[in-house]
């Protein structure tokens, strides 16, 4: 019985791990490059579980995988980019989802308050690392904003495992 009651909790996890991914990827979400220096050479990662996290101060929160090569660039660094993706930029955003240390091969990118800024985003924050929160399989950064430049135009978006961008919806006419 004990084996037989294992073998259901195992399958219950991974119903409840598929159903959650099935939920979550009907949450668009925003598309963006975190980067960091270390031995002066820039290194990046692909992610779309950030978000805007105070005003006062300005923050934001950025969710690694604890196995991400870049998550302890930038906890020995203690600082991160954020480049936030335009639409036209899927590309850019399969490339540092990939594995492997050469990510920036004949990419663009500039040092900004010492951290690579990637060119033509919607906008790029750069970060000092302020708190490091454990949850499951991945690793929250709280970043307390050092720059902001916000650039504009449509952003890069990741909805139903596949790229997009958002468009505002009409007004209805009355």
């Amino acid at each position: 019985m004990d084996n037989e009651a294992g073998v259901l909790g195992v399958q219950a996890r991974q119903d409840l791990r598929t159903a959650f991914r099935d939920v979550m990827a009907a949450v668009c979400t925003p598309v963006s490059v975190v980067t960091a220096m270390t031995g002066g050479r820039p290194h990046g990662t692909t992610v779309s579980a950030f978000a805007s996290l105070s005003m006062d101060p300005p923050m934001v929160l950025v969710s690694l995988d604890r196995g991400s090569g870049l998550l302890a660039m930038v906890r020995d660094s203690g600082a991160f980019g954020l480049n936030v993706l335009s639409s036209g930029q899927s590309a850019l955003a399969a490339n540092f989802a990939r594995k492997g240390e050469d990510k920036f091969t004949g990419i663009d990118w500039a040092p900004v308050a010492e951290v690579p800024r990637l060119p033509s985003t919607c906008g790029f924050v750069a970060c000092e690392v302020a708190e490091v929160v454990e949850g499951g399989d991945h690793v929250v950064l709280l970043g307390r904003v050092r720059l902001a430049e916000p650039v504009g135009g449509r952003p890069l978006t990741y909805h139903a495992r596949v790229f997009g961008t958002h468009a505002a919806l009409e007004e209805a006419t009355a």
